[in-house]
């Protein structure tokens, strides 16, 4: 079992609430992602425990290669990992934007697209976010609304809490709002096609590339009543959050020990700890998990056992 040393990412929009989440003393400032556990090319983690620690996921990758990842996912990923696990924290909205889907951003890009999801961890009272249209709109209304900066008067704005889930498949607009702590999980990706910036500028006085053009061919512009993932929460078993071909994701809230078994997953598997502390045990080893952290195992894990002390809640995710 790994974890990883986060690359903490420096933003205009950013906040103050990753480091202190993550128990981290850090002089950055206005430090808006924290990325997790990523295989992207030149932001690969880096392990930060046990007898490989320093090693690259991707090294670790090449090492182990489908006993890491599972059979499936190495054929069809290879030596790339197949999922980008952050936490974002929003002190501004993020630009508004569209991800294209794997077949659009392998034609155009020679990459894979990006489908992801967003678990909402902490938020401030007036916090939001916005995903999808709130009414229908064609690729030319759109376009013009981008051009005269209405483009958010049909666009969904949600007032958001801690727990709320949004699934975002490519295709679909979306943008964090401000006060909004969340962990995405997402395809190994990074494609965005920017759509609206605010007309904010960096300290250079300069705006940031909008893709308006290449947006408007990839996005779904389908107008749904509700775009939010409602579930029950449940205590000390699993609760599905969203599952896709690019990943299953589970919520666990525990207050005693469960046994959790993987035996018939080809897949590796990540947790993600939200709230509290527990341990981690194998047949063969046991580790500590707390609020900010991450935890990979590979796919020959046939089983764990939590142990919470004495609360703790947490994301599980896999590809199968």
């Amino acid at each position: 079992m790994w974890k990883f040393n986060p690359i903490l990412k420096q933003t205009i929009w950013g906040g103050d609430s990753i480091a202190p989440f993550k128990h981290l003393h850090t002089d950055l400032t206005h430090v808006g992602e924290s990325w997790e556990l990523s295989g992207v090319k030149g932001d690969e983690s880096v392990i930060a425990n046990g007898d490989d620690r320093g090693k690259t996921i991707t090294q670790l990758l090449q090492e182990m290669k489908e006993s890491l990842i599972g059979k499936a996912n190495y054929a069809r990923f290879g030596d790339t990992f197949p999922l980008l696990i952050k936490f974002i924290d929003a002190r501004d909205d993020l630009s508004i934007q569209v991800h294209p889907n794997d077949e659009q951003a392998m034609a155009k890009h020679g990459k894979r697209g990006k489908t992801e999801m967003w678990y909402i961890v902490d938020t401030t009272p007036d916090a939001h976010l916005r995903s999808g249209f709130s009414q229908a709109v064609t690729p030319e209304q759109y376009a013009a609304k981008v051009a005269d900066s209405t483009i958010t008067e049909v666009l969904q704005d949600y007032n958001v809490k801690p727990g709320d889930v949004f699934f975002l498949p490519a295709g679909r607009i979306h943008s964090i709002g401000a006060g909004t702590f969340l962990a995405e999980i997402q395809e190994t990706s990074d494609i965005t096609y920017r759509i609206f910036d605010f007309d904010r500028r960096d300290a250079n006085g300069n705006t940031r590339e909008l893709h308006t053009e290449l947006a408007k061919e990839v996005i779904d512009y389908t107008v749904l009543p509700d775009y939010r993932t409602h579930y029950e929460g449940k205590c000390n078993q699993s609760v599905n959050l969203a599952t896709c071909e690019h990943f299953t994701t589970n919520l666990y809230k525990l207050d005693r020990d469960i046994n959790i078994d993987y035996s018939d997953k080809d897949s590796f598997i990540v947790l993600i700890g939200l709230e509290g502390k527990c341990e981690i045990s194998t047949d063969s080893e046991s580790i500590a998990l707390q609020a900010g952290e991450t935890l990979l195992l590979p796919a020959t894990t046939a089983g764990i056992s939590i142990t919470p002390a004495p609360a703790c809640k947490l994301l599980e995710t896999y590809i199968v």
